[in-house]
């Protein structure tokens, strides 16, 4: 498995490029800026881009989309739950002095359970809402991308528009529950395991 992270725009998002070695198809995850970047390193690795999946909308995570897909024409994942926010994303940019240009419709709304397969890898996906209403993971092969749901150390903050603290205890209780040799991508900073944040994860003393 090719597992590729670039750090993107001023806000810092991961943006992850999930590859398969043999087939080298790969989709791009949460590409929140610097399009050019992210597909000069696609090409670089000589791989085909068949999704973009969006683990959720808020505008550092979505705002390379419309460029991306303009060039590769690959399928928009997004849970349908967070199309309120998808669509409200560049009025919600505005508003921390951002411009976000208009993004293509999403062409696949996931649900819990439904996956994600690029040649013989596959991600189940998880609705984990509580940072948005239509939050979701991508759990497989080892990893857990877990966008703004998790982080090392830490959580997603829940006084944006459509957050939930209730919601985001309940979705962090269910990837606690998960093997502890997981390994955790989070939407900003560093890698972590799901071991590692059952003991030293913040949020663990608030659930």
């Amino acid at each position: 498995m090719i597992i590729l992270n670039l750090v993107v725009g001023p806000l810092e998002n991961n943006c992850f490029i999930i590859g398969d070695e043999k087939s080298k198809e790969c989709f791009i995850v949460d590409p929140g800026d610097e399009p050019e970047r992210i597909l000069a390193m696609v090409e670089e690795k000589g791989l085909t881009v068949k999704y973009i999946v969006c683990t959720h909308a808020h505008f550092d995570h979505i705002a390379a989309v419309s460029d991306i897909w303009n060039e590769t024409r690959a399928g928009i994942v997004l849970h349908r739950n967070e199309l309120e926010i998808y669509k409200s994303a560049k009025d919600h940019a505005a508003m921390w002095g951002f411009e976000l240009d208009d993004q293509p419709d999403p062409s696949i709304l996931v649900s819990e359970g439904d996956s994600i397969q690029v040649g013989g890898l596959r991600f189940e996906v998880l609705h984990t809402p509580g940072h948005s209403p239509g939050g979701i993971c991508l759990y497989g092969e080892g990893v857990l991308i877990t966008g703004d749901t998790l982080f090392s150390g830490s959580v997603g903050r829940t006084d944006l528009h459509g957050g939930n603290i209730g919601m985001l205890k309940m979705s962090f209780r269910r990837l606690m529950a998960l093997p502890d040799e997981i390994r955790v991508l989070p939407g900003h900073g560093p890698e972590t395991t799901i071991g590692k944040e059952k003991v030293d994860n913040f949020f663990s003393s608030e659930i």
